[in-house]
């Protein structure tokens, strides 16, 4: 038991870590370039950890790891970090990994999963919890802020994001390792990324100047936010059950908001620390009675 409680207690740092840093990063460099460079490095390290250990990538559902390149990593990357230049990171670690779960019960359904009273339940609660949060990003008796709601709103368009992708990674990984999965989607994911940068920020001509802060970031992201976390979550899965393994994804809000506290000084608004707990209620109904594998990994 020792040994989940500290895999665990590692996911949840990893990535619960990863909105600090990531809000950090965004800072100092452009999100949608940080995002294409984080992404390029992770599938090249991990298309050579597969050659060297000859782990196959797959020749089968080509169509579902494009769809989860081209949302999971695309979509959610040009809507999260975008947003994280305007709202804090306990926004998004209260709104993303919470409604991940709910999210993809509800996408599920495109490949047969039955749409249970239970999950309907969830999901309902769970929008109410997310909208609490989003209200309670204003603050009470502060100014209405415009960009943040904007911001707020495109971190849960990355959450519907992240449910696609883990639906879609149902699929692909009927054919491959989860490994070659993130090695694929990340490529895919770079591809799209790339010319964002081209056309919205600076064409990739600042990244030489980038601070070595900026470089720790991505440094971070790359070795924790996205290979670690997903690895030993895959291992706990693995060894000790799907059932045990979803556990994980509810332990990342609670990290990330200390680590924003501990870190950027962030204090949540009650009413959003109160909407996190509506929306953990949500998920904790809709998945009443399951048996099946939960389809959280998306929550990274």
């Amino acid at each position: 038991m020792l040994t989940v409680v500290l895999a665990y207690a590692a996911i949840a740092l990893s990535w619960g870590g990863t909105w600090v840093v990531a809000k950090v990063a965004v800072g100092e460099v452009p999100p949608l370039e940080l995002s294409a460079i984080r992404f390029a490095i992770v599938a090249a390290v991990l298309l050579v950890a597969c050659a060297i250990l000859r782990v196959p990538l797959g020749t089968r559902h080509l169509g579902a790891v494009i769809l989860a390149g081209l949302v999971g990593i695309f979509g959610y990357s040009a809507l999260v970090f975008v947003a994280l230049v305007t709202a804090p990171a306990s926004d998004g670690a209260l709104i993303v990994p919470t409604m991940v779960p709910v999210l993809t019960a509800i996408a599920a359904i495109g490949i047969g999963e039955r749409l249970t009273p239970a999950k309907i339940a969830g999901f309902t609660i769970s929008s109410v919890g997310a909208a609490l949060v989003i209200v309670g990003a204003q603050g009470l008796g502060a100014a209405f802020s415009v960009d943040r709601l904007v911001a707020d709103l495109m971190t849960l368009g990355g959450a519907v994001c992240w449910a696609v992708y883990g639906v879609a990674g149902r699929i692909a990984m009927r054919d491959r390792s989860p490994t070659a999965l993130v090695a694929l989607t990340a490529l895919i994911g770079a591809m799209a990324l790339f010319p964002l940068g081209f056309i919205f920020e600076r064409g990739y001509a600042d990244v030489p100047t980038w601070p070595l802060g900026a470089w720790l970031g991505v440094g971070y992201l790359v070795a924790f936010g996205t290979i670690v976390g997903f690895v030993l979550f895959y291992w706990a899965v693995r060894r000790f059950g799907a059932g045990i393994g979803a556990m994980s994804s509810y332990m990342v809000p609670v990290a990330a908001l200390l680590l924003a506290f501990v870190f950027l000084g962030e204090r949540p608004d009650p009413v959003q620390l109160l909407g996190g707990a509506v929306i953990l209620t949500g998920v904790r109904v809709a998945t009443l009675g399951r048996r099946e594998p939960a389809i959280v990994e998306a929550a990274a």
